[in-house]
């Protein structure tokens, strides 16, 4: 059994949230919690909100909780908001504001 929790337009760069997902995935929720509780990335912050989420989740499906892993975890880009910043001579540049989808996946680890 899996439950997910899903965090969309998030105003960090996808790049950013993967460099944090992609130490979680795979471990238990326990050690996915303790890594993005020290770890000082702005994003470690929103991910460990997610997950928190998704815990609760489980939850509310019965789930056992000290069985359940982050089986998939992943980040997709969201839509981009685009501003304007006066240059030299008139002219002018475009500065790029991204915003993320965060999707975390948990699931209960297979017995042996």
């Amino acid at each position: 059994m899996e439950t997910r929790a899903i965090l969309r337009y998030v105003r960090i760069t996808p790049r950013k949230a993967r460099l944090v997902i992609d130490l979680i995935r795979g471990r238990r929720v326990e050690e996915a919690m303790a890594i993005l509780v020290h770890m000082p990335r702005s994003a470690a912050r929103v991910v460990k909100k997610l997950l928190r989420s998704a815990v609760a989740n489980a939850e509310q499906k019965n789930m056992n909780m000290d069985e359940l892993k982050v089986a998939g975890a992943y980040v997709d880009q969201g839509p981009t908001l685009k501003r304007f910043r006066a240059r030299a001579m008139g002219r002018g540049n475009t500065i790029k504001k991204r915003s993320s989808h965060i999707t975390l996946i948990l699931s209960e680890e297979e017995k042996k």
